[in-house]
């Protein structure tokens, strides 16, 4: 009686697996023909502008505008008004401090 019961259970199980295959391949099938007819443009370069490209200048430094600022301000500016552009660390992130030994 168990080899009945198993053979049922092998032949669903490639069944069920032949259906799943059958899917999968289908799915990517229409995905590729989707991806191949819809978006042609895609891949195209930056769009063309009518302004020449800067000159780049060896040994040259990067401007950076405006230039950064950092994340907390200082403790004068914190006196001054100044606001820190991130939040203080929750109490259970910050480490109990290392004792010396």
């Amino acid at each position: 009686m168990a080899s009945i019961n198993s053979k049922q259970t092998l032949r669903r199980d490639l069944l069920l697996a032949a259906g799943l295959l059958f899917l999968g391949a289908l799915v990517a099938i229409i995905s590729l023909t989707e991806i191949k007819a819809g978006h042609s443009q895609l891949a195209q370069a930056a769009p063309e502008s009518s302004a020449p490209p800067a000159e780049s200048k060896p040994g040259g430094t990067r401007p950076t505008t405006p230039a950064p600022e950092p994340a907390r301000p200082d403790i004068e500016a914190q006196k001054e008004g100044a606001k820190p552009a991130l939040p203080p660390a929750p109490a259970e992130k910050i480490a109990p401090t290392m004792e010396r030994k």
